[in-house]
């Protein structure tokens, strides 16, 4: 059974660092594009950036450019998303995604394999 776990959540202050991971087991990511998600209370899915199977490719939302960065480890069967300078508003239950084929521009909205979520709570 495919399956993708988040870690890495957790409260930081505003200003701060944190590292999200996701897990696959079932199947090899590497011949996966993996997108982060994020949903806010009362708001929508938003797709926050996104990595191609080879890792060659990223993209991020303008939202989180310059201070989140996507990576991957295929050996791994991992993806990382290095958040740093996160502020209030970055706030949000985070979600990691697999699908193939899939690209990356533009950002991706559906995907077909989702994570349960790991949350994340910036402090002011």
């Amino acid at each position: 059974q495919q399956q993708l776990v988040e870690s890495g959540g957790g409260l930081v202050q505003s200003g701060g660092s944190l590292r999200l991971s996701c897990a696959a087991s079932g199947f090899t990511l590497r011949h996966y594009t993996i997108g982060w998600f994020r949903q806010a209370a009362g708001k929508e899915r938003e797709a926050v950036s996104c990595i191609s199977n080879s890792g060659g490719t990223t993209n991020y939302a303008d939202s989180v450019k310059g201070r989140f960065t996507i990576s991957r480890d295929n050996a791994k069967n991992m993806v990382y998303l290095q958040m740093s300078s996160l502020k209030p508003e970055d706030t949000a239950v985070y979600y990691c995604a697999a699908d193939t084929p899939a690209w990356c521009y533009p950002l991706p909205s559906r995907m077909d394999y989702w994570g349960n979520g790991t949350l994340v709570t910036v402090s002011s």
